[in-house]
């Protein structure tokens, strides 16, 4: 598990690379617009962190990602002048797939359920490294460096609320609040279509549920299912879990566009319809975690 060190450590080295995103006020609390960053998402952080960190970059690196990951790695690896091969599932909408390869990754796109299998083959005919989505400690501290800034900005914080799936991003943000802030509340947001790690922080141990059922969620970038890893960091640090409908999801989506004016892919929404549901006196920030939405999605979202 990492520590507060390491989360310290990776906001020292990302900080050039990355946008310190603001918190914004919205409704009674707070947002931290992550879709702001160059990719649209914060899985910037992690992915600057984990390749500056390799030793040997020469031969590349490989990921696997619903397209936020992939968009970041393949940034990163731009920056340090290496190659990127990307795989990607068949169900990853358009929009993020074009950007990953106008940052000049190489895409590969198979299955749903064959993602993690193609990229161990690149990476074992290749002889690149495997950057994944959330399961390493340097792709956690870099996320976690969300958590730092919210304290930094907002003091008087009393919850963060940070979207679910693979578990990278509320490890990280979990691990630096809960160091600095032990008293602030760490609370999780899921589809309730893709609630795996909902059912897995009520039975106390890892649940898994079938992909192709996670897969039925609008929210595509929280589809995965947590690591022992992260569900080792969840388990220690998250207070709550709060799921939420396919219709607040879409609605918060609405929202954010013309309430916060921001533009939120329906994965980086579902903070907010948590913390809709929540409620709360102010305190409360939600992270947007990304913003890489398909144009004519977002049309019909508004529309509606």
């Amino acid at each position: 598990m990492i520590a507060l060190p390491d989360v310290l450590a990776a906001a020292e080295r990302i900080a050039p690379h990355v946008v310190r995103t603001p918190l914004l006020p919205f409704g009674r609390g707070w947002l931290k617009p992550e879709s702001l960053q160059p990719i649209g998402a914060f899985k910037l952080r992690g992915a600057l962190n984990a390749l500056a960190l390799l030793e040997d970059r020469s031969r590349g690196v490989v990921a696997y990602s619903s397209g936020n990951h992939a968009q970041a790695v393949a940034y990163a690896a731009r920056l340090h002048g290496v190659p990127a091969a990307i795989v990607m599932p068949s169900n990853t909408p358009e929009v993020k797939v074009a950007a990953t390869r106008a940052l000049g990754a190489e895409v590969f796109i198979v299955g749903i359920t064959e993602r993690v299998q193609r990229a161990r083959e690149l990476v074992a005919e290749r002889g690149a490294v495997l950057i994944p989505p959330f399961d390493h400690p340097d792709v956690i501290a870099g996320q976690g460096t969300i958590g730092l800034e919210v304290l930094a900005d907002l003091p008087s914080v009393d919850t963060v609320v940070v979207p679910m799936s693979g578990g990278g991003l509320i490890s990280g943000v979990a691990t630096a609040v809960k160091a600095i802030k032990p008293d602030v509340r760490v609370v999780g947001a899921e589809p309730a279509l893709a609630a795996d790690v909902a059912d897995s922080f009520r039975a106390g141990e890892l649940v898994r549920w079938d992909p192709v059922a996670r897969a039925e969620t609008i929210a595509d970038a929280l589809r995965d299912e947590p690591s022992e890893l992260t569900w080792a960091h969840i388990s220690r640090y998250v207070d709550d879990v709060v799921t939420v409908t396919e219709d607040e999801i879409l609605a918060a989506v609405a929202d954010l566009a013309r309430r916060a004016r921001l533009v939120a892919e329906p994965s980086g929404a579902v903070a907010v319809a948590a913390q809709a549901r929540l409620g709360g006196g102010g305190g409360g920030v939600a992270v947007v975690s990304g913003g890489n939405v398909d144009p004519a999605l977002l049309a019909r979202f508004l529309a509606t």
